[in-house]
């Protein structure tokens, strides 16, 4: 009962109802969604999703000793998902919370190859989760503390986030490494018009590693700028029009509310990191690197590894898991990119959040046998190419 363990993942959690349109040519998918039209797809894959699953699971999965906190209902999606879960590790749903009073969160995913997906959601449990129902005994044995989805979760953006902040400083009190995730917030929802850069300034002081991706962060932190990127855009895909200006701004931003490490998912086109002085990333708690100067000043672009998608369902938490075991395993700034976009990869091959996430082991020994890169070229903004890690880097 008292032995350590190496992560806690909490935050959100649901059940992903994900049916098989694997049929559908992406040219063709705005024309057959159309109102009263029966379409015949494939069966459905059921799993669970949101972070507590799909990063918890797969740090599970690369190796690591986990514990889950998230919250369902007492209901059939709530069996469901906690059936779900004991499948893969009946030690990993001790820590849920069941109550009567709530419904299980469930999200229907609709995921065609070639068209970025679209949820139906159902935040239900979710927006009942509170700082209180962490177990912070618990997190206190661990050396990190990842938590995801706070725009999903009503509780954590109300009040101008005051139980977000909360929860990251009663966990970093713990002296647990905190580490935070976002979720794009639907624009016509509470969640949409929460005063999210106060709630950024008010909990990224308790948060050693932020790891949003390029949309959330600039949602979330810079509106003005996401919205005027999504009309140069035509009202889509932002990705081309993203920076390493824009980003670094963007890092430096968080560094100064207090950051540690700043990872930025770029989908298709990689991560980015950016990480603070060696003062703040020796004072990251326990899961802080070993040698904090090697990590210290650092400004990584790390292009994907060339797979053939499937899906995209939970590729970012599964990157994140990748990024968190690597630093869990102590490896270099430099590899723990590497396994982070290679476990982001491995999770693409397949149509759920779960099935393509392979062993440690076995992802490392993908990557060290040359596993190629998607084509990423930042020559124009004065950026260095790195062979032997596969990064690219700004030139001194």
């Amino acid at each position: 009962m008292n032995q350590s363990i190496d992560a806690v993942v909490a935050g959100h959690l649901c059940l992903d109802i994900i049916p098989d349109l694997s049929h559908i040519e992406p040219e063709t998918f705005g024309s057959l969604f159309q109102p009263g039209r029966l379409l015949e797809i494939g069966p459905a894959t059921f799993a669970t999703g949101g972070p507590v699953s799909n990063t918890g699971l797969a740090l599970h999965r690369l190796g690591l000793r986990i514990s889950l906190m998230g919250k369902v209902g007492e209901d059939v999606f709530g069996d469901a998902a906690r059936r779900y879960i004991a499948s893969i590790a009946p030690t990993l749903v001790s820590g849920m919370s069941v109550s009567a009073d709530v419904d299980t969160s469930y999200t229907v995913v609709i995921n065609p190859p070639g068209v970025d997906r679209i949820f139906l959601h159902h935040p239900g449990a979710n927006d009942s989760f509170y700082a209180d129902d962490l177990n912070y005994e618990l997190m206190a044995r661990s050396r990190l503390f990842h938590f995801g989805y706070p725009p999903l979760m009503r509780t954590m953006y109300e009040n101008g986030g005051e139980e977000l902040r909360k929860l990251f400083r009663q966990a970093r009190a713990t002296g647990v490494t905190t580490s935070l995730d976002m979720a794009l917030p639907d624009p016509t929802s509470a969640s949409g018009r929460a005063p999210w850069p106060e709630i950024l300034d008010k909990t990224l002081p308790y948060v050693d590693i932020f790891l949003p991706s390029i949309e959330e962060l600039l949602f979330t932190l810079r509106r003005e700028t996401y919205e005027q990127l999504r009309q140069d855009a035509g009202g889509t895909d932002i990705l081309p029009r993203i920076t390493p200006e824009l980003l670094e701004e963007l890092s430096d931003a968080l560094h100064e509310m207090g950051v540690g490490v700043v990872l930025v998912k770029l989908g298709r086109r990689g991560l980015y990191l950016h990480t603070a002085d060696a003062a703040r990333m020796a004072g990251m708690g326990r899961a802080a690197p070993e040698d904090a100067t090697a990590w210290a000043n650092l400004t990584y672009w790390a292009p994907t590894f060339q797979v053939q998608v499937v899906g995209a369902t939970g590729a970012g938490d599964a990157t994140i898991a990748g990024f968190l075991a690597a630093l869990l395993r102590g490896l270099s700034p430099e590899d723990a990119l590497n396994m982070a976009t290679a476990v982001g990869a491995c999770n693409v091959e397949a149509a759920d959040s779960l099935s393509g996430i392979r062993s440690w082991d076995e992802t490392r020994a993908r990557v060290q046998a040359g596993w190629p890169k998607r084509k990423e070229s930042l020559a124009a903004s004065g950026w260095r190419y790195h062979p032997e890690s596969g990064l690219w880097s700004p030139e001194a």
